[in-house]
């Protein structure tokens, strides 16, 4: 197994100021660094406008990641993702895909 680059794109509740948005995506990639994997950017894009309504909101608070980490690493960081009521969207993909 090797690891392979990864962009995280998360959509979080609209509620969030910055600061807890940059500490909740902060949680997260514990478990990337946890399991040996780096993080290499984190871009907060703040609060957007949504093109469709997602459980009930209009808004949310967008944030993407490019990280470097084990499959399993990236299959567990998903699934706490989608564990968390905060986080209302996610979606990630594999950078280096051939």
């Amino acid at each position: 197994m090797s690891a392979h680059k990864y962009e995280l794109m998360l959509i979080a509740d609209p509620e969030l100021d910055e600061r807890a948005l940059k500490k909740l995506v902060d949680q997260f990639l514990k478990v990337v660094t946890d399991e040996k994997g780096s993080v290499e950017n984190i871009d907060i894009w703040g609060r957007r406008k949504l093109a469709y309504e997602i459980a009930g909101k209009n808004e949310g608070n967008y944030a993407v990641v490019n990280y470097t980490a084990e499959p399993a690493t990236s299959d567990e960081l998903d699934r706490l993702l989608n564990l968390n009521e905060s986080i209302i969207r996610t979606k990630i993909l594999r950078k280096d895909a051939k």
